[in-house]
């Protein structure tokens, strides 16, 4: 893999120069395409008498972040730049830069006067907005896409490769690039599906859902209502879950060490929350410290903090019984546990994500934690 993957670099590099110095023509894109099936790139496509030469807009799943380079090797098309940053990598990677930084009102107002005008190729448009694997389902179809014209020709695409998996969620694009050339080829089998024409009084949401149930039923996939937004959140609760200090299956709660905040990502607005929740410990030493913080979140005074635990309106259950004896004032938690009242237990340990959200994901999961071993010492008194 390692030798490919050197020999394959010095091949791409001519392959690039190649593809950059002949014009766009059927003898530069077979030229191209076999020099990519020397870098481990086999194109395939079924039928392309199916390919609808007046359509000017195709409508394609998104498996890896080189689908618009495959199928530019099939027939001419251009793919407008999203989320790119404009410049010489956004055009060696193909895209087509528009100029336009603003709306998607603004997006589609361009690409309907590109699309105007005749001579142009045809757009490569990909509704999902994100790559997946193409293995499980569809992301949601954006409707833009169908808010150019009229008439649309899906292209169902499919991606194989042996030992290694496709599309790896959260992965740049020069590390796909790099797994392409170290495996020992890569399968792209393109499908081009019959034109779909809009219907009379067809909303474009309604079209694009009707598109993207016919490219789910050619896939044999799910068409799910998941969108792009989803993916990317679901992303950064991954990413952020390996940085909590309570790792979900790690170890046993009471043997979750703290981690130092340095490898928490913690904001100056924490560090600030927890020099100010020291100087309330030392006042309050009896009370939790991670009921004092939350407090703190919302209330951003230490002296305000400090009246809602001595008046009781912050329920909280005491550290330790010998400490709490000498409190001039019970908190509510603690009244409630003394007389044995098992439902108003319950209440106040759920007063406080009622009352105040953290901003901190951080410091939603201590306080989380914070209730359970407040329920846990509850249950064993």
């Amino acid at each position: 893999g390692l030798c490919l993957l050197v020999l394959r670099l010095f091949i791409g590099v001519h392959v690039f120069l190649v593809s950059c110095a002949l014009p766009d023509s059927v003898l530069r894109r077979f030229i191209v395409r076999v020099m990519c099936s020397v870098l481990g790139l086999f194109v395939r496509q079924s039928d392309p008498r199916l390919r609808d030469v007046s359509v000017r807009v195709y409508i394609a799943n998104h498996v890896t972040q080189f689908d618009h380079n495959v199928i530019n090797l099939l027939t001419s098309c251009n793919t407008p730049a999203l989320n790119g940053v404009p410049g010489f990598i956004c055009w060696s990677r193909g895209f087509m830069e528009l100029g336009v930084t603003g709306s998607r009102a603004e997006l589609v107002d361009s690409l309907k006067v590109y699309s105007s005008q005749r001579g142009n190729p045809p757009l490569l448009l990909f509704p999902e907005e994100a790559a997946t694997n193409g293995r499980a389902g569809l992301l949601r179809f954006s409707s833009w896409p169908f808010s150019i014209l009229d008439v649309v020709q899906p292209v169902a695409l499919q991606v194989q490769r042996p030992l290694i998996t496709v599309n790896v969620a959260d992965s740049s694009w020069i590390t796909e690039l790099l797994w392409t050339f170290f495996v020992p080829f890569t399968v792209y089998q393109v499908r081009w599906m019959p034109s779909v024409p809009r219907r009379a009084e067809e909303l474009s949401e309604d079209f694009a859902l009707r598109v993207q149930e016919l490219l789910a039923m050619e896939l044999g996939v799910v068409s799910t209502r998941l969108t792009a937004a989803d993916k990317t959140e679901h992303m950064k609760r991954l990413r952020h879950t390996s940085l909590l200090p309570f790792a979900p299956g790690s170890q046993p709660l009471a043997a979750r060490p703290r981690m130092p905040s340095s490898l928490t990502g913690v904001t100056p607005e924490d560090v600030r929350i927890t020099a100010m929740a020291q100087r309330v410990k030392e006042v309050l030493p009896h009370v939790p410290l991670e009921v004092i913080r939350i407090d703190l979140a919302q209330t951003n005074c230490v002296d305000t903090t400090i009246a809602n635990l001595l008046e009781g309106r912050v329920p909280f259950f005491p550290e330790s019984k010998e400490t709490g004896t000498d409190l001039p004032a019970p908190s509510t938690s603690q009244a409630a546990a003394a007389s044995g009242i098992q439902g108003s237990v319950a209440v106040p340990s759920s007063k406080p994500a009622t009352k105040q959200f953290a901003k901190s994901p951080v410091e939603r999961h201590l306080s989380l934690q914070e209730r359970k071993r407040a329920l846990y010492d509850y249950a064993r008194r």
